[in-house]
């Protein structure tokens, strides 16, 4: 089992002998509170989005639908060897019902 060393130096105690050993100082001394003030909510620009988010999640639902047409006609006409547009009938699906369901 391997022993611990309880007086072993974490990686920030490291990083900060290894600054003061090549004479560097941190870039941005300046604590982040600080930085978070100067930007505050009221200085920055609001955002203006060119597609509001409304119009991003119907384009993604229609996005779905279209992904789930070409999905259904590429797998009944070619991959199941039917005619493509069959798949849109209802009557290709009250005969699929039919038969997982057994009511005929």
């Amino acid at each position: 089992m391997p022993t611990l060393e309880k007086n072993k130096p974490t990686r920030k105690q490291n990083k900060q002998k290894t600054i003061e050993q090549k004479g560097h100082e941190p870039a941005n001394k300046e604590p982040k509170a600080d930085r978070k003030d100067k930007q505050s909510r009221k200085e920055r620009k609001p955002v203006r989005r060119i597609l509001p988010i409304w119009l991003r999640v119907i384009i993604v639902l229609v996005l779905c639908v279209v992904a789930l047409l070409v999905g259904l006609i590429v797998g009944y006409g070619v991959i199941g060897n039917g005619e493509p547009l069959d798949v849109l009938d209802i009557s290709t699906w009250e005969r699929i019902w039919n038969i997982a369901f057994k009511t005929e």
